[in-house]
């Protein structure tokens, strides 16, 4: 009898047996994008600038749609309300947002020298078999936390990142010049893998020397810095906006690149400019994919962007018909090429390709996204709702381009109210989804309506402008 209570006090003591996977997120928009924020001028532009990227880190609560439990790392503060409101559309059951207290822009540095912070989470993650770490883009800092997690003796998995010695592929195919280079290699084995024609040069005089020449033959022309951040480091030139001789058509290019300090900093991209059709809806295809930690390749979804006439990214539309099958083909099949090439060189993750569908019929490529997109937030949050067959189950239009014109701050609370005719409905599965609280601070509103067709969506949002009209009049 005393030998069987030694032997259940001995078991008493006995480890708790650990959870399967902890998942989390870290929102490291501001450290992706780093190198080219950091050298915004002056100063006061850099910080307002570095805040808009911030205020859209509740927008990748939903990145995480699909988990029922994730911790979520935020550059900002996320108010219960809107953790409440996000919880109530997804299918998560519990997410722990933690805001390291250091504000250097580099969030994953920021953790791991936050002692209180990252200690709390290294005693949590040493329940769980596995820590699974992803995050918006695979940054120097972002492997860095990994690394000192491993050292605490934590079982750190990173499918959506490259591994270390693979880590150059994300800046080289997400700058202008690496996709460029990938382009020119690549037109023997894929024709239709093109660029719009250019040069990459270096320094400000020289760019403004070439541009300016293009610029007076062509009528047209675009400069784009080798690595930019929300519609910044892109100037586009029409015919009757620069001076007709030459000299002087230079003279202004050089003055409007020595306004920004990112000019000097980075390669300059001179390129032509590709006619295009802005009331055509489908003139700016996009296409993600997902690389697996096998190399495997998953497209996941296609879209057209919108985009203003100065090359400002605002909104997307999702659905199989919102462009013509010959262009889905042509994209998918250019898409996959890229992936392939992506996947061979190590890449591993989310990345996206933004596209140009010109009046003479060609698809040119822009540029590419080797981080999550514009799109990967919404994505996930319909493949929860609607799962695989979303791209012809509903029609989905999301827009970052909604500002009160007050002078006071619009309450999220008030805005609920206002939409409650309108709100995404679970039985019916449309509605509006407000994607962020933190964005009324500027009075911007970020959103996504979700319709069967396009036809109702469109409804929705002229249902969406009505109802917040008492709130005070939009500017676009």
């Amino acid at each position: 009898m005393q030998k069987m209570k030694k032997m259940k006090k001995k078991a008493s003591k006995k480890a708790p047996s650990r959870k399967k996977e902890l998942i989390i997120y870290i929102y490291n928009v501001v450290e992706d994008e780093w190198s080219f924020l950091s050298s915004i001028q002056p100063i006061e532009k850099r910080y307002s600038m570095i805040n808009d990227c911030n205020s859209s880190s509740e927008c990748y609560l939903f990145s995480n749609s699909g988990e029922s439990e994730f911790i979520y790392i935020s550059p900002i503060e996320i108010s219960n309300t809107f953790k409440n409101y996000f919880q109530s559309i997804t299918n998560n059951k519990k997410v722990d947002i933690y805001v390291p207290q250091m504000k250097t822009s580099l969030i994953c540095k920021d953790l791991y020298t936050d002692k209180q912070l990252f200690g709390e989470i290294i005693t949590k993650a040493k329940k769980y078999h596995k820590v699974t770490l992803i995050s918006y883009a695979t940054s120097p800092e972002f492997l860095e936390l990994k690394e000192r997690m491993i050292q605490f003796g934590i079982n750190v998995v990173t499918p959506e990142s490259p591994e270390l010695e693979n880590a150059w592929t994300v800046n080289f195919f997400g700058s202008k010049s690496g996709i460029r280079q990938l382009a020119q290699q690549s037109r023997a084995e894929e024709p239709d893998f093109i660029m719009p024609d250019g040069v990459i040069c270096v320094g400000k005089l020289d760019a403004a020397k070439i541009a300016a020449n293009r610029y007076i033959k062509e009528k047209g022309v675009v400069l784009k810095t080798n690595k930019g951040s929300g519609g910044q480091g892109v100037l586009i030139f029409r015919d009757g906006e620069l001076p007709k001789d030459y000299k002087s058509c230079e003279k202004r290019i050089y003055e409007l690149l020595s306004e920004d300090g990112y000019w000097e900093r980075f390669p300059i991209i001179i390129e032509e400019l590709i006619s295009v059709n802005y009331a055509t809806p489908g003139a700016f295809p996009n296409i993600e994919f997902k690389i697996h930690k096998s190399g495997k390749i998953e497209m996941l979804y296609y879209c057209v962007m919108m985009v203003t006439k100065e090359g400002k990214y605002y909104g997307l539309d999702i659905h199989e018909d919102v462009i013509n099958e010959r262009t889905a083909a042509r994209i998918i099949d250019t898409g996959y090429y890229i992936a392939e090439q992506y996947s061979e060189a190590g890449y591993r993750g989310h990345f996206d390709i933004d596209m140009i569908a010109s009046n003479n019929k060609h698809i040119y490529v822009g540029e590419s996204n080797t981080r999550n997109t514009g799109g990967t937030d919404i994505y996930k949050l319909v493949y929860d709702l609607f799962g695989e067959d979303f791209m012809s189950d509903v029609y989905v239009l999301n827009r970052n381009n909604y500002k009160f014109n007050n002078q006071e701050t619009v309450n999220f609370r008030k805005i609920m109210d206002a939409l409650k005719p309108i709100l995404y409905d679970k039985k019916k599965k449309e509605g509006v989804i407000l994607s962020s609280s933190s964005s009324l601070r500027s009075n911007q509103l970020l959103y996504t309506l979700l319709g069967k067709n396009k036809k109702r969506a469109y409804e929705l949002q002229d249902n969406f402008y009505e109802l917040l009209k008492p709130l005070g009049q939009p500017k676009f």
